[in-house]
């Protein structure tokens, strides 16, 4: 695993490159580091932008709790996860919430990385509308795909491009990450592949 200088300078020379170029092939490694990275939107025109702070990763075949486990087999709904590393994985949970996630395997290794919190940065007055509150507008993977206006129609979305982009931004330090298992799943729930910024208010606590 990269040291945290190793990772600053890494995101120094990102810059706007594609993710396919910095991120890890590691799905946990992907987590950590998509920490602190920052997502783009600019769907419908408008600009909204959350810098992430909680994130999940799912092993692909081998994960009992990803959808793509050895056990289901590829699908109509998960094979975005096959797709390449950098692009998007969106899916409907309970058919109601959208949820975001980077591909973060190997082509035709089907691990993500599921985006559970953003810190809102840019954008705010939109995110509201979108929301219909000013509170907790990207606590929670479906929340910030509302702000972001994030929908299927954004699955296997290429995260170089607009109008959903994925920027390297600044990783933390390793001292102000926290991990833990898993939420909202009945299966390896106790994996420690749930990674956050310790203390940040837009992460919240498991409810076990």
């Amino acid at each position: 695993m990269r040291t945290a200088d190793e990772d600053h300078a890494a995101a120094a020379v990102a810059g706007d490159r594609s993710p396919a170029e910095w991120l890890p092939r590691d799905a946990a490694e992907a987590a950590r580091r998509l920490l602190g990275a920052e997502l783009v939107s600019t769907v419908d025109g408008r600009e909204t932008r959350g810098r992430i702070v909680e994130t999940e990763a799912y092993l692909g075949l081998r994960d009992p709790a990803s959808h793509a486990h050895e056990s289901k087999g590829r699908t109509r709904r998960n094979d975005a996860m096959f797709g390449p590393a950098g692009t998007l994985y969106v899916y409907l949970s309970y058919g109601i919430h959208h949820c975001a996630n980077v591909v973060a395997g190997e082509d035709g290794d089907p691990a993500a990385v599921l985006i559970r919190a953003l810190e809102p940065l840019e954008g705010l007055e939109t995110m509201t509308g979108r929301r219909r509150r000013a509170t907790e507008l990207c606590s929670g993977p479906g929340r910030l795909a509302e702000a972001l206006g994030i929908a299927l129609e954004h699955n296997r979305h290429d995260l170089a491009r607009p109008p959903i982009r994925l920027l390297a931004g600044r990783p933390p330090s390793p001292g102000a990450i926290g991990s833990s298992g898993r939420i909202g799943i009945s299966r390896a729930a106790d994996w420690p592949l749930r990674f956050f910024l310790k203390g940040h208010p837009a992460v919240k606590a498991p409810r076990w």
